[in-house]
């Protein structure tokens, strides 16, 4: 008799019995999710936040399940203990389902489930499958429904993912503001609708976009605080059916030691379970930031366009050949990557709001698809802000004689006339050293407006640059 090439145990559920592989530690209700749902070719073994969430509130459960008297100290210990070693990296490999899934998350809590009992099945001397010693449903899933575990681990694998973006644009933050220093005393042309506005320095556009990341990354935490709101305990609707009394509040206070973080059980189970506000807000707030990113890197491409036909006010570090045709051509790759994943942001924006609206009743069914989108935002602006930070801003370089120069013969210093010889007069400067070619500074000299003492005190560069705005005492701050 031949053995079969791949060893099998047989388990079996409501729909029937089938054959897992011997050294799988999912089960029936894995294996079925995954010949259902071949959606997205990526499954939720591949984010590392949402397995350790996962089995960070299985840990939590089973815990307060033990206090109370559900979980007997032997189960309760080898399911701590496989919940452990799976927080630290292991086994995520067995976390198979797709993570766009039907049924809420189900096939995501069975999975965990399953993974869970067998690894603890193995510690307590016992065989994978034989689950009379350890029940995927009846020990792991023990006080839980997917309806309160799911969206739980959804939260924390979140916040997650948002400390980790808000560690790199701090980060991105501090290299433009580094920027801003070093080009503090770079003269230049400011532009409004991308015509010659009035004199700035190069290190006052800079500072502007670390003064924006720094507005950015306060409405991001306060968004991600949000996500600190579970509704641990809820079971299937928010009841806590088939949980004990006290359960609810045991199971949060533990989960919080266990992350690390400041989490509180709802007031209203009923409520918390079947809304999905947080995560709507959240990625509202995800989209400005991806937006912001995105105009700032607009802005790179345009100021860096050239070499020599183009803007050219600074220059990108080159990081790889721009064409296959045109020889020494270097392309904006760093911003144009970035850009690409704030229009992915936008979109998975419009996908969170039509999730969130389609929710019926007790429980939005939609959840996998909104997590599945939060966490590929959120992951893929980390890493672009990464390489947005140390492949192109910290090598930013730029040329101060051009800029300058370019101030000294722009028309837009006429504006700094205005209080002096009236707009009229300003504007006849303007018009012909437009149409002249002659600088603002001779024209008004050979129609004797002012004296050349006065004028290269209004017009010299610096003054026009320096800030004088005044604000009042009485004036106070706003978030914007």
């Amino acid at each position: 008799m031949t053995r079969p090439a791949h060893p099998t145990r047989t388990e079996h559920d409501l729909l029937g019995e089938r054959e897992v592989p011997t050294d799988a530690y999912w089960g029936i209700h894995t294996l079925r999710a995954v010949e259902n749902f071949p959606i997205t070719g990526r499954v939720i073994g591949q984010d590392p936040h949402l397995v350790r969430a996962l089995v960070d509130v299985k840990q939590a459960a089973t815990l307060a399940n033990l206090e109370l008297g559900v979980l007997d100290a032997e189960r309760a210990d080898a399911i701590v203990a496989a919940c452990r070693e799976i927080a630290d990296g292991a086994l995520h490999e067995q976390f198979v389902v797709d993570v766009v899934q039907g049924g809420a998350g189900t096939s995501t809590n069975m999975n965990a489930n399953e993974v869970v009992a067998n690894r603890a099945l193995e510690l307590l001397g016992h065989a994978r499958g034989d689950y009379a010693h350890c029940h995927p449903n009846t020990h792991v899933n023990a006080s839980q429904s997917t309806n309160d575990v799911y969206p739980t681990a959804v939260n924390i694998a979140t916040r997650r993912w948002i400390v980790a973006l808000c560690a790199e644009l701090e980060r991105l933050r501090d290299a433009f503001a580094a920027k801003a220093a070093e080009f503090r005393d770079v003269v230049k042309m400011g532009r409004t609708q991308l015509q010659d506005a009035v004199p700035m320095t190069l290190g006052q556009e800079f500072a502007t976009y670390s003064v924006m990341l720094t507005e950015d990354l306060e409405r991001l935490r306060e968004s991600a605080d949000l996500l600190l709101e579970v509704n641990l305990g809820a079971t299937a609707v928010g009841t806590g059916l088939n949980a004990p009394v006290g359960y609810a509040d045991l199971a949060v206070r533990h989960l919080a030691q266990i992350t690390g973080y400041d989490l509180v059980s709802s007031p209203d189970l009923v409520e918390a379970t079947q809304d999905v506000g947080q995560f709507v807000h959240l990625s509202g707030v995800l989209k400005r930031v991806a937006v912001k990113l995105s105009k700032v890197c607009n802005d790179l491409r345009l100021l860096s366009s050239g070499p020599r036909a183009g803007l050219g006010e600074i220059k990108l570090p080159p990081v790889q050949a721009g064409s296959s045709i045109m020889p020494g051509k270097v392309n904006p790759v760093i911003p144009e990557v970035v850009n690409q994943v704030a229009f992915q942001i936008v979109g998975n924006d419009v996908t969170i709001s039509m999730a969130a609206e389609a929710g019926q009743l007790q429980l939005n069914a939609f959840e996998p698809v909104i997590a599945q989108r939060l966490s590929e935002g959120a992951r893929n602006l980390t890493h672009a802000v990464a390489v947005l930070t140390d492949r192109c801003v910290t090598g930013i370089t730029t040329d101060p004689t051009l800029l300058r120069a370019r101030v000294e013969n722009s028309i837009g210093l006429a504006t700094a006339l205005n209080p002096r010889i009236g707009y009229e007069a300003a504007t006849r400067i303007a018009t012909e050293a437009a149409l002249t070619g002659a600088s603002v500074a001779d024209l008004v000299l050979a129609a004797g407006l002012l004296g050349r003492e006065e004028l290269e005190e209004l017009l010299t560069p610096e003054n026009l640059t320096a800030q004088k705005i005044q604000t009042s005492p009485t004036t106070q701050e706003t978030s914007r």
